[in-house]
Protein backbone atom coordinates (compact mmCIF):
# COMPACT_ATOMS: atom_id res chain seq x y z
CA UNK A 1 0.00 0.00 0.00
CA UNK A 2 1.89 3.07 -1.25
CA UNK A 3 -0.45 5.39 0.67
CA UNK A 4 1.76 4.77 3.73
CA UNK A 5 4.85 6.20 2.02
CA UNK A 6 2.77 9.09 0.63
CA UNK A 7 1.53 9.93 4.14
CA UNK A 8 5.05 9.75 5.55
CA UNK A 9 6.15 12.31 2.93
CA UNK A 10 3.03 14.40 3.61
CA UNK A 11 3.72 14.44 7.35
CA UNK A 12 7.34 15.46 6.73
CA UNK A 13 6.08 18.35 4.60
CA UNK A 14 3.55 19.33 7.28
CA UNK A 15 6.24 19.25 9.98
CA UNK A 16 8.47 21.43 7.80
CA UNK A 17 5.73 24.03 7.18
CA UNK A 18 4.81 24.03 10.86
CA UNK A 19 8.43 24.63 11.86
CA UNK A 20 8.85 27.41 9.26
CA UNK A 21 5.78 29.16 10.65
CA UNK A 22 6.42 28.60 14.34
CA UNK A 23 3.35 26.39 14.68
CA UNK A 24 3.00 24.07 17.63
CA UNK A 25 -0.14 22.37 16.31
CA UNK A 26 -1.78 21.60 12.96
CA UNK A 27 -5.56 21.34 13.23
CA UNK A 28 -6.59 20.78 9.61
CA UNK A 29 -4.93 19.36 6.51
CA UNK A 30 -6.59 19.73 3.10
CA UNK A 31 -5.38 17.62 0.19
CA UNK A 32 -6.63 17.29 -3.36
CA UNK A 33 -6.59 13.78 -4.81
CA UNK A 34 -6.98 13.38 -8.56
CA UNK A 35 -8.98 10.43 -9.83
CA UNK A 36 -5.97 9.37 -11.92
CA UNK A 37 -3.39 9.92 -9.16
CA UNK A 38 -3.31 6.26 -8.18
CA UNK A 39 -4.16 7.18 -4.58
CA UNK A 40 -7.13 5.57 -2.87
CA UNK A 41 -8.71 8.28 -0.63
CA UNK A 42 -9.94 5.88 2.07
CA UNK A 43 -6.51 4.24 2.35
CA UNK A 44 -4.88 7.68 2.45
CA UNK A 45 -7.14 8.68 5.33
CA UNK A 46 -6.42 5.45 7.21
CA UNK A 47 -2.68 5.87 6.74
CA UNK A 48 -2.84 9.52 7.82
CA UNK A 49 -4.76 8.67 10.98
CA UNK A 50 -2.26 5.90 11.75
CA UNK A 51 0.95 7.86 11.21
CA UNK A 52 -0.05 11.30 12.53
CA UNK A 53 0.28 10.14 16.17
CA UNK A 54 3.19 11.85 17.88
CA UNK A 55 3.51 14.56 15.23
CA UNK A 56 2.51 18.21 15.17
CA UNK A 57 -0.57 17.00 13.24
CA UNK A 58 -1.68 14.36 15.74
CA UNK A 59 -5.04 16.09 16.33
CA UNK A 60 -5.46 17.26 12.74
CA UNK A 61 -8.55 16.63 10.66
CA UNK A 62 -7.78 15.43 7.12
CA UNK A 63 -10.07 16.78 4.41
CA UNK A 64 -9.78 15.10 1.03
CA UNK A 65 -11.08 16.92 -2.04
CA UNK A 66 -11.52 14.69 -5.07
CA UNK A 67 -10.42 16.20 -8.36
CA UNK A 68 -12.30 15.01 -11.42
CA UNK A 69 -10.71 14.07 -14.72
CA UNK A 70 -10.19 17.19 -16.84
CA UNK A 71 -9.67 16.99 -20.60
CA UNK A 72 -8.95 19.34 -23.48
CA UNK A 73 -10.08 18.10 -26.87
CA UNK A 74 -7.68 18.53 -29.77
CA UNK A 75 -10.54 18.16 -32.26
CA UNK A 76 -13.28 20.52 -31.02
CA UNK A 77 -11.17 22.56 -28.56
CA UNK A 78 -13.57 22.10 -25.64
CA UNK A 79 -12.33 21.70 -22.08
CA UNK A 80 -14.40 19.44 -19.87
CA UNK A 81 -14.61 17.62 -16.53
CA UNK A 82 -15.74 14.01 -16.48
CA UNK A 83 -16.99 11.48 -13.99
CA UNK A 84 -16.07 8.60 -16.30
CA UNK A 85 -12.45 7.52 -16.40
CA UNK A 86 -11.95 7.51 -20.15
CA UNK A 87 -10.29 9.95 -22.53
CA UNK A 88 -13.23 10.41 -24.91
CA UNK A 89 -14.37 14.00 -25.40
CA UNK A 90 -17.93 14.30 -24.03
CA UNK A 91 -18.70 17.05 -26.58
CA UNK A 92 -17.68 15.47 -29.89
CA UNK A 93 -16.68 11.87 -29.07
CA UNK A 94 -13.09 12.33 -30.24
CA UNK A 95 -10.23 10.47 -28.61
CA UNK A 96 -7.83 13.27 -29.57
CA UNK A 97 -7.73 14.59 -26.01
CA UNK A 98 -5.15 15.73 -23.50
CA UNK A 99 -5.46 15.24 -19.75
CA UNK A 100 -5.27 18.66 -18.04
CA UNK A 101 -6.30 17.66 -14.52
CA UNK A 102 -7.07 14.80 -12.21
CA UNK A 103 -3.61 13.27 -12.01
CA UNK A 104 -2.20 15.10 -9.01
CA UNK A 105 -2.02 14.74 -5.26
CA UNK A 106 -1.66 18.21 -3.75
CA UNK A 107 -1.34 19.59 -0.26
CA UNK A 108 -3.76 22.51 -0.61
CA UNK A 109 -3.79 24.06 2.84
CA UNK A 110 -2.97 23.72 6.51
CA UNK A 111 -4.59 25.29 9.54
CA UNK A 112 -1.94 25.82 12.19
CA UNK A 113 -1.74 27.26 15.67
CA UNK A 114 1.36 29.36 16.08
CA UNK A 115 3.25 30.64 19.09
CA UNK A 116 2.40 34.19 17.99
CA UNK A 117 -1.33 33.40 18.24
CA UNK A 118 -0.85 31.88 21.70
CA UNK A 119 1.04 34.96 22.91
CA UNK A 120 -1.70 37.34 21.70
CA UNK A 121 -4.39 35.21 23.33
CA UNK A 122 -2.73 35.58 26.73
CA UNK A 123 -2.67 39.39 26.74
Amino acid sequence: MHEFSIVQSLLSLIESYAEENGAFRVSKVVVSVGVLSGVEPSLLETAFNTFKEGTVAQDAELLIELEKLKLKCGSCGKESEKEELNLVCPECGSQNTEVTGGEDLLLKSLEMECEETLDRGQM
